[in-house]
């Protein structure tokens, strides 16, 4: 026989309720619907199924993947920041938990499909609305009329953000013009190796507010997305696709040079992805190449509370290979 469902308790958990988060202690029954997250305040990492969990804290240090360690007087803090978010934004919040779900069972630009749906069918949501409602709009500063710069030396192509008046935002017109550079390198009969690097003091802040809710057809946006998709370029690049990454990386700042098989950091780096807070979830490819890079759990627990992470635990996690002098 069937196991036995439970799916008006499930409707219970249902983000239309707007309680769907549910913060568990070890040996705390699973619900079956839900964003769990499993807290570990003892330090003592029970052994436990990491698939019937979103997230998995622990006041342990230097905790094992899929693990996020948080020093015990700061874990009371996170833990309200992150029921914060998915109180203020639970329609985000539970589609970031699937999609999240769904990717780790798809190769990468099928995830990258799953990932560009949800992100335009929560454009068209209304905790976007909201957040469009008070949402600075100013731009982040003037954008550089070419924003990549392209070099060669003999099989070598250094790719460089070069807009740094505006922080080197991923403006429609920067995502079109390295796209269209990666596409270039990567059709290259010749297969150079590539570096994508940025001038200025950080590697990119991610999209530029003004243009956040300015998609009027949210289908074509979705087109567009996959399509003109930089993640996936540099995915299909393989090893000969290096970045390095210095100052801020935020939302499609990280989630884009994520998808590189070699990825620096500079000691000044800087990783966010705000965007739950915003009622979205990442859109430019970082629930396919953050996730796959540190996991599923870490994702949804920096995703959960924009947290930022340094240089040091990047490279604990996996997210950098190697930290730049």
């Amino acid at each position: 026989m069937p196991a036995p469902s439970d799916l008006l308790g499930a409707e219970s958990l249902s983000p239309l309720s707007g309680c769907q988060l549910v913060v568990l202690g070890p040996g705390d029954p699973v619900p079956a619907a839900g964003v769990s997250v499993l807290v570990d305040r003892a330090g003592e990492l029970p052994p436990v199924d990491p698939a019937r969990f979103d997230a998995l804290v622990t006041t342990r240090g230097d905790a094992p993947a899929p693990w996020v360690s948080v020093a015990a007087e700061r874990l009371d803090d996170q833990l309200a920041a992150i029921t914060a978010t998915a109180a203020q934004n639970p329609v985000a919040t539970t589609m970031l938990a699937r999609v999240l779900q769904l990717g780790e069972a798809l190769d990468f630009e099928a995830a990258l499909e799953v990932e560009s749906l949800a992100y335009s069918a929560l454009l068209g949501g209304g905790e976007f609305a909201r957040w469009l409602e008070t949402a600075p709009r100013e731009p982040s500063g003037v954008q550089a009329a070419e924003p990549v710069r392209y070099a060669r030396d003999g099989d070598s192509v250094t790719l460089t953000l070069a807009s740094p008046g505006n922080r080197n935002a991923m403006t429609a017109a920067m995502r079109d013009a390295l796209y269209e550079a990666l596409a270039n390198v990567l059709e290259d009969p010749s297969l150079p190796s590539l570096t994508l690097r940025a001038e200025g003091r950080c590697f990119s802040t991610g999209g530029d507010l003004p243009e956040f809710g300015s998609a009027r057809d949210l289908a074509a946006a979705h087109v567009i997305r996959t399509q003109r998709s930089c993640a996936r370029l540099l995915h299909r690049l393989g090893s000969r696709a290096s970045v390095v990454l210095n100052g801020a990386c935020i939302g499609s700042g990280i989630e884009v040079p994520a998808a590189a098989a070699r990825r620096i950091g500079a000691g000044d780096l800087i990783v966010q992805l705000p965007e739950l807070r915003m009622g979205l979830i990442p859109g430019a490819g970082g629930t396919v190449s953050v996730a796959r890079a540190i996991g599923r759990h870490r994702l949804m627990w920096l995703a959960l509370g924009a947290f930022r992470i340094g240089a040091k635990q990047a490279l604990s996690w996996g997210l950098i290979h190697e930290i730049a002098p």
